[in-house]
């Protein structure tokens, strides 16, 4: 077992202490959404049978059919497609996209650039790689203002006729801003509503399920996406994504994951059905234990003088926690430093090298048993200034508070802290 300094032991006993009313609000918030998940189950009334396992078209899967109301009914929406076909979060974020948009249509971000890896879903026109910009459609951002809000100026005088999707991430992706509530998700949506009734507005729901008491299409959210290798898969599901919101809107998507005409109506599970179902069971608690983590993580380095976002005592709605350093070799043995904590791949030294679909090398904690597992504790940063690392993630509490002991040691002997 890894040995650390009493210095070292000192300053996490501290920082719990500070940070115990809190993670004491966490734990409530904890309770509320497990037991929402529970309901939705005893409504649907989930049996063993639904984890039966199915073959070829799947027609009639059942238990494929009540997982999608399962998770409509947790995320106060209409309909859901929940889906272990889903390679990817941005995988699951442009069947949604592809399925409302069409040819002359605009995609309008107001939320400020989106995560790295959907700038290729985006593309350039004529590039040749079957991205939206390929099929003529068009796309365009407002850039947020200093102060991370949405500049209302520059949404205003951008939404035209042809502007049909508004897209909202509620993430910092690789930003140092603030993660967007679900209350200020939903003053988005009344305020678009008013420039224009007709919009399809769309959440990049990744990182941000069971943060908070309830979910953006509980708040007039049309369509949302996100990944069950993050918050909603408890640590169990192995791979997929989910799309809910309006029927119609997801009935369309449906029609991209297959072909036009089929929809949600076939599918093998290939025999991931039961570790979705439990995962969604475990996901409240297991996103509390993350967010209790991260909420250590900010409270113990802002402590040893850095500068974290969000800070430990700041409400959160993702489960993202950015620490930024000074320097490259600083923000480089933090990462290393989380991943010799691991219990998988602990033995490994993450070196920055050149992600896909990432536009600067990328170094990355990710010991996880579900590779690219982000409701597992991992830690990852663009190699560019600011050195900014975003730590995300832990199954256990205690795992991340033994990465805190780990980072903070590691720094400590080579002098960087």
């Amino acid at each position: 077992m890894a040995v650390f300094s009493e210095g070292t032991l000192n300053k996490v006993k501290e920082a719990e202490v500070l940070a115990a009313p809190v993670m004491a609000e966490i734990d409530r918030i904890v309770d509320l959404n497990q037991w929402k998940v529970i309901d939705a189950f005893q409504k649907h009334k989930v049996s063993d049978y639904h984890f039966s396992n199915s073959t070829g078209y799947a027609y009639n899967d059942r238990g494929r059919e009540v997982l999608d109301l399962v998770y409509a009914e947790v995320f106060g929406a209409e309909a859901a497609l929940v889906r272990p076909h889903f390679a990817s979060g941005t995988h699951t974020i442009s069947t949604a996209l592809f399925g409302v948009l069409r040819p002359g249509d605009e995609l309008f971000y107001i939320t400020g650039r989106p995560y790295d890896t959907l700038h290729k879903v985006i593309g350039k026109k004529e590039d040749g790689t079957g991205s939206l910009a390929d099929f003529g459609i068009d796309y365009k951002e407002a850039a947020l203002q200093e102060d991370g809000k949405v500049d209302w100026d520059a949404v205003t005088s951008g939404i035209t006729e042809r502007t049909k999707v508004i897209g909202i991430q509620r993430s910092r992706g690789y930003d140092w801003r603030s993660s967007f509530t679900v209350e200020e998700i939903g003053d988005m949506v009344a305020r678009l509503r008013s420039i224009k009734q007709d919009l399809i507005v769309f959440v990049d729901n990744c990182y941000g399920e069971f943060t908070e008491e309830i979910e953006p299409t509980q708040v007039g959210v049309d369509l949302m996406a996100g990944s069950l290798i993050k918050n909603p898969g408890g640590g169990l599901a192995e791979t997929g994504g989910y799309i809910c919101g309006k029927r119609e809107y997801v009935e369309l998507a449906a029609y991209r994951l297959t072909a036009p005409g089929i929809g949600g109506e076939v599918g093998a599970m290939l025999g991931t059905t039961r570790g979705i179902y439990q995962g969604l069971f475990m996901a409240p608690t297991i996103v509390g234990q993350a967010l209790k983590g991260s909420i250590l993580a900010s409270a113990v380095y802002e402590q040893a003088g850095f500068v974290t976002k969000p800070r430990w005592n700041e409400p959160r709605t993702d489960l993202i926690q950015a620490i930024s350093f000074a320097s490259e070799e600083q923000l480089i043995s933090f990462v290393q430093g989380v991943q010799q904590a691991s219990a998988v791949d602990g033995h490994v030294v993450p070196e920055p090298w050149d992600m896909p679909g990432y536009e600067n090398p990328v170094i990355m904690a990710a010991g996880t048993f579900i590779q690219g597992g982000s409701l597992e504790l991992s830690a990852d940063a663009p190699i560019r200034e600011p050195y900014i690392a975003y730590l995300q993630g832990g199954l256990t509490y205690s795992h991340v508070k033994y990465a805190i002991l780990s980072s903070l040691e590691k720094m400590k002997d080579i002098n960087l802290l």
